[in-house]
């Protein structure tokens, strides 16, 4: 049998296309953590990454590969399933979700089909059923390709580099350990560093930052390598398809976690040897210009493995026979991230980036324990502090942000000029904000739906998919989340939007009634004239709403009435509404010192550590302290 060792390095999103059943190919992934395409063969000017730019010489880059999110957790949900994480409810950074008994990670259909599934060794799919047992024959640091016990059987291994992710950055210890072999010649010289983005101080700290991130990058490269040569040692390079990529952005602050290019273009390399071009249509390009999005990485997969994909996959095959039309749009979400919500979508085609932020009243800068410990996020917040930000870092820094983003990424790389007032860009930014709505309806965006009201209805639904599409449904509700979607995004529309706010104040879905609660709030004093009828779903039968109203009574003027309400849910059976709750006591500033010992109650005997970070936060804001929490 004609075998295709298929090598996928994480680094860059590659899947390939399908093939004849008598061809099935082995299939490696080489995967890294938190990296942009800083590599050579990207033509970046400092990177030393000789290996990968030798696979990228043998086969294929691709330039415009994007993953659905901007931090790693989500976007392995998104790619082990071939399904966006805000459809199937794994959205939130760190969330444990019940997914469709149906909804088979895509490993099993290979091993279904005659595969030796290891993983080596990240998981981080945001759901414990099915069990890793039951999606690999392996998974942890012995995972290999070469333990597979016939060496005819068609083979899936992944290899994942965890050395290049944020904590290596910000780790003196990590950073010497991941990078103790690099000889002097690989080293970075931080003042020459040329790349440095504008949105960054630009002083030696993260000069230092910049550096790091650079040589973890090589040593990744010196890991790729040898796994390449492992392939070449055992004869199996020429029946190899390596495909290389990246999970998200570099890990530093404004990119990983964010929706720009900075947190979301990513690496993506894919070597077909040339004995299996034909069978599988692979043409010879040096540079491959589609859009790819991580989400095609599945049906990829196994479309040049010769497993027809699923109906219910939301991503395409982009290599291999039989191919669907190319993408014309790439899309994004950002949601939870660890203890702070900023509900963000973007959709991205090769030129420009449409943003659309549901909570613009949030600064882009949340206070998060994680990044707030980088030294880059240190140098910010000090130039915050001594009022001397540069015009580009105060667009970040600002008190919040505007609904709508749109920029033209060819002259604008580093995105920082906003172009949604421009009427020369008017007719494509309509027709992306259009796409945006489009997609959230047809996947069913869960992410609109509050995280303790999620927990409510998965129980009954089955899983968070079926919260809004049924029993495997095709198509989401469609009526129920284009009123969601639609309210949603008028929460941020202004005072224009008070009628329909109070009418939907009224709606039997709580989710709806939540975004009515949240924009009225949105609006603060120009709605006044609402207190009343706001005030009666203090009561509501969902704790999401009571404390959507509480935060609108308060902006309203009245945190005397909201504050009752925030404690008693700081107490609830709902842990992510207790750690909402937190969040508008901390939002509140000085309103909320009546509840200071119920904050300091909060740091005891939580479910999660995220209402402990929120409520240590509110509290040391309000007795001016330093007090610190996991």
């Amino acid at each position: 049998m004609s075998r295709l060792f298929i090598a996928l390095f994480v680094i860059a999103p590659y899947m390939l296309s399908s093939v004849a059943m008598s061809e099935q190919p082995n299939i490696v992934w080489i995967s890294c953590e938190d990296i942009s395409p800083h590599l050579g063969c990207y033509g970046d000017p400092h990177a030393i990454t000789p290996n990968l730019d030798m696979l990228a010489k043998e086969g294929t880059r691709y330039t415009n590969a994007f993953t659905t999110a901007g931090v790693c957790a989500p976007c392995r949900s998104a790619i082990i399933t071939g399904m966006y994480q805000n459809s199937i409810g794994t959205h939130h950074m760190r969330c444990n979700a019940t997914i469709p008994t149906w909804l088979k990670p895509f490993p099993v259909l290979l091993r279904e089909a005659g595969y030796y599934c290891t993983n080596n060794s990240k998981t981080d799919y945001q759901f414990s059923k099915p069990a890793k047992k039951e999606i690999w024959d392996v998974s942890g640091a012995k995972g290999h390709w070469k333990n597979r016990p016939q060496k005819s059987q068609p083979f899936f291994a992944v290899f994942n580099f965890t050395g290049c992710h944020e904590s290596g950055i910000a780790s003196e210890s990590k950073y010497t350990s991941v990078t103790e072999e690099l000889v002097p010649s690989q080293r970075q010289n931080p003042k020459k560093l040329t790349t440095l983005p504008p949105y960054y101080p630009d002083t030696a700290i993260t000069r230092e930052d910049w550096k790091r991130n650079y040589e973890l990058i090589t040593a990744m490269d010196a890991w790729a390598g040898d796994l390449i040569q492992q392939l070449k040692d055992a004869g199996e390079y020429d029946n190899t398809i390596i495909m290389y990529w990246s999970d998200h952005g570099v890990g530093l602050p404004r990119a990983k976690r964010w929706l720009y290019d900075s947190g979301t273009h990513i690496p993506l390399i894919i070597r077909v040897p040339e004995n299996f071009h034909k069978s599988l249509d692979t043409p010879s390009l040096a540079t491959d210009t589609q859009l790819i999005s991580s989400v095609d990485f599945a049906p990829t997969v196994l479309n040049i493995a010769g497993i027809d994909p699923p109906s219910y996959l939301q991503g395409r095959a982009f290599l291999g026979l039989h191919l669907s039309p190319p993408r014309e749009f790439v899309y994004g979400a950002r949601d939870r991230m660890d203890e702070r919500y900023d509900i963000i979508r973007t959709v991205r085609d090769t030129q420009y980036r449409y943003i659309r932020n549901f909570e613009p009243l949030k600064p882009y800068y949340q206070y998060m324990n994680t990044p707030e410990k980088g030294a880059t996020m240190q140098e910010i917040r000090k130039k915050e502090a001594s009022g001397q930000l540069e015009p580009v870092m105060a667009l970040f820094s600002a008190k919040e942000k505007p609904v709508e983003e749109f920029y033209d990424t060819h002259a604008d790389p580093f995105e920082i000029h906003n172009l949604v007032d421009d009427p020369a860009f008017s007719k494509r930014l309509g027709e992306m904000r259009h796409a945006l709505s489009v997609w959230q309806n047809k996947i069913g965006d869960i992410g609109l739906i509050p995280e303790a009201e999620i927990e409510i209805l998965e129980h009954d639904a089955g899983s968070r998919f079926e919260i809004l599409h049924g029993n495997r449904g095709d198509s989401p509700v469609e009526n129920r989340l284009a009123t969601l979607v639609e309210i949603a995004t008028s929460a941020s529309d202004g005072p224009a939007r008070i009628p329909q706010l109070l009418d939907a104040l009224n709606n039997k879905d709580p989710s709806i009634r939540y975004w009515a609660a949240t924009g009225i709030g949105n609006i603060g004093a120009p709605a006044k004239s609402t207190l009343i009828r706001v005030a009666e779903c203090l009561d509501d039968p969902s704790p999401s709403v009571r404390i959507a109203a509480a935060r609108a009574v308060a902006k309203l003027g009245s945190p005397e009435e909201a504050l009752p309400v925030l404690e008693a849910e700081l107490k609830s059976d709902h842990q992510w509404g207790r750690l909402a709750a937190a969040i508008v006591l901390d939002e509140m500033d000085d309103e909320a010192r009546p509840a200071l010992p119920s904050l300091k109650q909060s740091l005891l005997n939580q479910p999660n550590k995220y209402i402990v970070r929120v409520a240590n936060r509110a509290i040391n804001e309000l007795e001016n302290t330093t007090n610190q929490v996991p």
